[in-house]
């Protein structure tokens, strides 16, 4: 299998720490492609068609995405524990704490866009206060659900660390207009259980770089 995938972006780490961690890593060898929303990749569009990275090749030649749909299928290739619960309130628990990190990566990528992409003159403070505080709010239902969190870590676990080393490593909460916001002195319950899990081989292997 090839996965398209980019060493900076959370959704394709979030495969790469899920295929660690169910011991499918050697089955997929990576494809590094470079693309902004301005500028995308010819190779990668040819595979899918929303031009957006993880994209994971089979070895039959077919292409899935996205990082959920491809976390799903390789959860159903190995024969340990399901990072995924099959079905039940569990299944729907797991999924939940996904869906709140990608949505917590979702809002800090517009941020880094609107920063980045954008002309300073142009720039929208209404619009980044309002991503800014998506981001806030669900850090702040993460750090609820820590509590909750079982020892077998599930893809909703895997999701969460992705999203908070994303947000380390990009820090979209210093141009929250009212100031910087310090994530650590704000949320410390979730920041303890991410010191410890993230020292997991799965995690400092794929760490953003």
């Amino acid at each position: 299998m090839r996965l398209f995938y980019s060493a900076t972006s959370p959704f394709v780490r979030k495969v790469l720490v899920l295929a660690h961690e169910v011991g499918l890593n050697d089955s997929i060898r990576t494809v590094a492609v470079t693309l902004s929303p301005t500028a995308p990749s010819a190779e990668l569009s040819a595979r899918n068609p929303l031009g957006k990275i993880p994209a994971l090749e089979l070895d039959d030649g077919t292409t899935i995405y996205d990082s959920r749909v491809i976390c799903e299928y390789l959860d159903g290739l190995h024969s340990g524990p399901r990072r995924i619960p099959e079905s039940g309130p569990a299944r729907f628990d797991v999924l939940k704490v996904q869906a709140l990190a990608d949505g917590i990566v979702d809002a800090g990528i517009l941020v880094r866009y609107e920063i980045l992409l954008r002309p300073e003159a142009l720039r929208w403070n209404d619009w980044l206060r309002g991503q800014c505080d998506k981001v806030i709010g669900g850090l702040t239902s993460l750090e609820q659900e820590v509590g909750t969190f079982g020892a077998l870590l599930d893809l909703g676990q895997i999701a969460a660390l992705c999203a908070i080393g994303c947000l380390e490593f990009r820090r979209p909460l210093d141009a929250h207009p009212e100031g910087a916001i310090d994530m650590r002195e704000r949320f410390v319950r979730l920041f303890a259980w991410y010191d410890v899990q993230i020292r997991r081989p799965s995690l400092q292997s794929t760490a953003p770089r």
